[in-house]
């Protein structure tokens, strides 16, 4: 089922989320770096700054992410898409406000990381909702069928 934003057939979507999955799991290591030197640490502001990135890689990815759930025909593949971007846009909204939380808060806080925990367990729920999309319903795939 190939999607309508894709370029020379390839799907966009799935080329951008690495970038925001790998920022974000870049800003969990530097999390758990800093949490092991201890204080503030060069360490929280790569967190930070990784985060920030990962916030922007997700935007880009969710434009043609939309795009291709509007394209789905209605049913259980839509149904699982749907969950798929309401999890990421929860993620999202939580590394915002992650994200606020870091820059206006005192160093050695908990609740940052603890956001970073959660969302990265929501990732993977996401992930395998994706996966299933993909493998179970062919979504982004080009079977040649025209």
């Amino acid at each position: 089922m190939k999607t309508p934003a894709s370029i020379a057939g390839h799907p966009i979507h799935p080329m951008l989320v690495p970038i925001a999955i790998g920022c974000w799991l870049f800003s969990f290591a530097a999390d758990l770096l800093g949490m092991f030197v201890g204080g503030s640490t060069p360490w929280d502001m790569l967190a930070y700054y990784t985060m920030i990135g990962g916030i922007i890689g997700a935007l880009c990815a969710a434009v043609p992410g939309l795009i291709d759930l509007l394209s789905l025909p209605a049913g259980y593949t839509k149904s699982v898409a749907v969950k798929h971007m309401l999890i990421n846009l929860t993620v999202v909204a939580i590394y915002i406000f992650n994200a606020w939380t870091r820059h206006s808060a005192a160093p050695g806080q908990k609740l940052p990381f603890i956001l970073s925990v959660v969302t990265i367990l929501l990732l993977l729920v996401s992930g395998w909702l994706g996966g299933k999309m993909v493998y179970e319903a062919g979504v982004g795939v080009d079977t040649g069928v025209k």
